[in-house]
């Protein structure tokens, strides 16, 4: 493919004293996308998580730039640096050693201290494991019709950890999790101990590597999995099924607005309050919020 097939990315507005969120390859280095190299190739300078880690992608793709180390230990300081630059009229970029900034990664103060002093954050999206284990998790992600909760790293201390646990537990949702190869045999034994056996686990390691593995099985399986796996190193994602509702709970209340929502042509909010009440055994004030919520809706769009 020529260069001028790549003509659209000079139309791409560059606006200076702006830093640029650049996503980057979560291990496969074929996931840059054309833009983020566009940008790296534009900004006068790059803020890493990891300079060294950053310098070998950096150098993979010819990208020759002043780097800056910005890491959770000196995000503030660092930020105030980038800042003094985006004062000069200069564009910068921010890169974490994997994937997307700020996404259980440094970054969320970096943007937070740059739009305070009034410059603008422009994202850069990418590469993400989050929507790769998503992407083929098909049984995982069924029974929550698309919803997930983004856990970010299984906690290690035993208060927050059971914490977790019992929001996975009780949430309708899937929730998804990171986890080191140091501590993945013990949280997947723990959760195989502590979730229904029937509940679906998506195991993602080094995901977009050449070793990638992804299995799905049900939480009894789990301790099977564990001894049998021919290697538990890497980079591990864990996708847990949402919980199924029983058969005498009452939808959630986005399943509620769209039963208001079938209603509202043809009935109004107290008709509609009253056939949910009565078909579904939801309190009265709770029905009549849900047809008024639905309402709201409606006229906002």
């Amino acid at each position: 493919m020529d260069a001028a097939a790549f003509e659209f990315l000079k139309q791409q507005d560059l606006p200076p004293s702006a830093l640029y969120m650049v996503a980057t390859p979560i291990g496969n280095l074929g996931d840059i996308t054309l833009r983020a190299l566009h940008i790296l190739n534009a900004v006068d300078g790059i803020a890493c998580e990891d300079t060294r880690h950053s310098a070998a992608l950096l150098q993979q793709f010819g990208i020759h730039k002043k780097c800056l180390a910005l890491h959770e230990h000196n995000e503030i300081a660092g930020a105030q640096t980038v800042i003094q630059h985006l004062a000069n009229r200069e564009r910068w970029a921010y890169i974490s050693d994997a994937g997307t900034p700020g996404v259980s990664d440094p970054g969320a103060r970096l943007v937070n201290e740059v739009e305070k002093a009034g410059y603008r954050v422009i994202p850069i999206p990418g590469a993400s494991a989050v929507a790769a284990a998503v992407s083929a998790s098909g049984s995982a992600m069924l029974s929550s019709e698309g919803r997930f909760q983004f856990l970010g790293f299984w906690p290690n201390k035993i208060k927050e950890r059971d914490a977790l646990l019992h929001d996975i537990r009780s949430s309708k949702k899937t929730s998804i999790f990171f986890e080191s190869p140091h501590h993945i045999r013990e949280t997947l034994l723990f959760l195989a101990a502590h979730l229904e056996a029937d509940r679906k686990v998506l195991v993602g390691r080094e995901l977009t590597k050449k070793f990638e593995q992804i299995v799905v099985l049900e939480a009894a399986q789990l301790s099977q999995w564990v001894e049998a796996a021919e290697s538990l190193k890497g980079e591990f994602v864990v996708l847990v099924a949402g919980r199924q509702a029983s058969i005498d709970e009452a939808p959630d209340h986005a399943a509620l607005l769209k039963w208001a929502n079938a209603l509202s042509p043809y009935l109004g909010s107290k008709e509609i309050a009253a056939v949910l009440s009565q078909a579904l055994g939801l309190p009265k004030k709770e029905a009549y919020q849900v047809a008024l919520d639905a309402k709201d809706a409606k006229n906002a769009k």
